[in-house]
């Protein structure tokens, strides 16, 4: 458990915050625009309101699962924390997701995405970017 809670630092302490132009063109480099047919806009929405952009965020749920990093992946499904039961299958590590390093998020977003629930998975999206005019979250960022 030690362990555990000393990789969670580390972590942490290598978190970023993005600006939402920033990370419009990292999920651009990433080959997330259009990617299973989702706008770059809706991935810039759907990270605004899981984490505000935050790859640090974690969020404990009420059936003992917790959400990590930009996306919010869920740790029963797509992480393993250590602790309960988990799908994992993302096949990684949970605080994997609370790094600068977006890529390890962003391939398990992708994976998340190839789910038959596809971006349905995330809630936030469902209630705050799914048949919106999502323009502004992409506007002013030269992309």
């Amino acid at each position: 458990m030690r362990s555990l809670v000393f990789l969670l630092f580390v972590a942490v302490a290598n978190a970023r915050v993005y600006s939402r132009c920033e990370w419009a063109r990292v999920l651009k480099n990433y080959g997330m625009d259009g990617y299973r047919g989702i706008s770059l806009a809706e991935w810039v929405c759907l990270s605004k309101w899981e984490s505000n952009y935050n790859t640090a965020a974690i969020n404990h749920n009420t059936d003992g699962s917790t959400d990590y990093g930009i996306f919010q992946i869920n740790s029963r499904w797509w992480c393993n924390n250590g602790r309960g039961r988990t799908s994992n299958a993302c096949n990684i590590n949970c605080s994997e997701l609370l790094t600068d390093n977006v890529g390890v998020a962003i391939n398990c977003a992708k994976r998340v995405v190839r789910d038959p629930n596809g971006i349905g998975a995330w809630v936030a999206w469902r209630n705050h970017c799914k048949n919106r005019n999502l323009s502004s979250y992409v506007a002013g960022c030269g992309l």
